[in-house]
């Protein structure tokens, strides 16, 4: 909701800084241009979330994802010991952590939603440490491949997309060792 009024502000300022400066013209010009380009730029993105969506798919139905769970498993069971106990939550656990490894966001959320909602039952409406930390692995993942954010450097002109890769590493690792940090430290902190 707050962002809602954020932007409603953002749009009336400009309007109303467009009829305090005459350029009210050049407002809606911008705008136009602006919404023309958010569509271009999601059609043409669309094509590699379906590409990506499909390659999912592929693992998922050729018994690759079963494989990448057992490679899993050991990290997974170290981090989120009671909820690789049960099978289904770790192939969900395992299908949004490979879906974050090929920078997959859109494609990680629902496993991480069905992971999250076999987490929550029997927490008794409040989250649980575990439940906290997939949500701060997830934000933070880890990404081998940014395929979404090579898609839009791609599509805006970049001559080489993944050369950014070396920075997405480290900047990965780091997020998420903080994270990781930050939930194992205030898990303590909270119930001490």
């Amino acid at each position: 909701m707050a962002m809602a009024w954020i932007w409603t502000g953002m749009v009336a300022l400009s309007v109303g800084y467009g009829l305090y400066a005459g350029t009210i013209g050049a407002v809606g010009a911008a705008a136009m241009e602006g919404a023309a380009a958010a569509v271009e730029l999601c059609l043409s993105m669309a094509g590699i979330l379906c590409l990506w969506n499909g390659v999912m798919a592929v693992m998922r139905s050729c018994g690759l994802t079963d494989s990448l769970s057992r490679l899993l498993r050991p990290v997974l069971g170290r981090l989120l010991p009671q909820a690789c106990r049960d099978r289904e939550t770790l192939a969900a656990l395992s299908g949004n952590v490979s879906a974050n490894l090929l920078g997959l966001g859109n494609a990680a959320t629902p496993l991480g939603i069905k992971a999250a909602q076999r987490m929550a039952e029997g927490c008794g409406g409040q989250a649980s440490d575990e439940l906290c930390l997939l949500v701060v692995l997830n934000t933070a993942s880890i990404q081998l491949l940014p395929t979404t954010v090579a898609g839009v450097r791609s599509t805006l002109g970049a001559e080489s997309a993944f050369d950014i890769l070396p920075a997405v590493w480290l900047a990965s690792v780091i997020s998420v060792a903080a994270g990781l940090l930050a939930a194992k430290l205030l898990a303590r902190l909270w119930r001490d």
